[in-house]
């Protein structure tokens, strides 16, 4: 499938403003991290993005350019800003359209990914007359990733983790709509070896242990899974091919203190 990924703002246009922040540069960063997790895990996805710097783009230049290439979907990422008292996340499809679209469809699973890893109060899904959502010719989505004026919000754009999150969750939400296939991790085996710096059963601490290892350079993100009925929020610090590139990592974790790290086969 053919992804039209749009990072709001840019250039001259740096979007909402608060807590120190610009939406230019949060939502650059969720974008590029989204790409990153998609090409690097799926089969048979192409992307294009509006931008991958900051630079001034006009919202025609960016449906004309979606249009033109014959993109399957249209994802634009945004922060919202609302006086200071309003958080948490929404998304949007175009007001023409029903609820039995397309458009809704793939709304209804992107949402409930997102929902899933954002920490946000979930605002509902909407609809509105925004020229992206308008003017595309393919089914679309604008998603308001929390408030930057808000302090528990921004508290929570300013980490990277949380924006790695961010992406994780249009990225499965997005590969569950589109029934995107796993790159084979290894042809001999297909084995994908990921390596899991702890499981807790509260997210804080799931969390912590992402804010600990990034201290330390390492970089990882939370992972939901459901054993027994209950849900698992897993570290994941790497994904391999190779069993002892899983091992190399497993030893780097163990060098930090952690001592509940594993490796899951898949």
């Amino acid at each position: 499938m053919k992804l039209y990924l749009d990072p709001g703002h840019g250039g001259n246009d740096p979007g909402a403003q608060g807590s120190g922040l610009n939406e230019k540069d949060v939502t650059l960063d969720i974008a590029l991290k989204l790409r990153s997790i998609l090409l690097n895990n799926y089969q048979d996805i192409e992307i294009k993005m509006s931008r991958t710097t900051d630079i001034t783009k006009s919202l025609s230049e960016r449906t004309n350019e979606a249009n033109s290439w014959g993109a399957d979907y249209y994802l634009a990422i945004h922060i919202n800003a609302g006086g200071g008292s309003a958080q948490g996340y929404e998304d949007y499809i175009y007001s023409g359209l029903s609820d039995t679209s397309t458009s809704a469809k793939y709304q209804d699973i992107i949402h409930a990914e997102v929902m899933k890893l954002n920490q946000l109060k979930d605002r509902g899904q909407k609809k509105a007359n925004f020229h992206v959502l308008r003017e595309s010719n393919m089914a679309s989505l604008l998603s308001e990733n929390g408030f930057i004026d808000n302090s528990h919000d921004a508290a929570l754009m300013k980490q990277s983790s949380w924006r790695q999150n961010v992406a994780q969750g249009h990225a499965n939400g997005i590969a569950s709509a589109f029934n995107l296939k796993r790159k084979p991790a290894d042809p001999g085996t297909g084995t994908l070896y990921k390596v899991i710096a702890g499981s807790f059963q509260a997210r804080e601490n799931a969390d912590e242990r992402v804010a600990f290892l990034s201290s330390k350079g390492i970089d990882s993100f939370v992972t939901t899974v459901t054993i027994s009925g209950q849900t698992w929020y897993r570290v994941q610090a790497g994904a391999y091919a190779n069993r002892e590139n899983a091992e190399d990592r497993l030893d780097e974790l163990k060098r930090t203190g952690i001592t509940d790290a594993f490796i899951i086969a898949e």
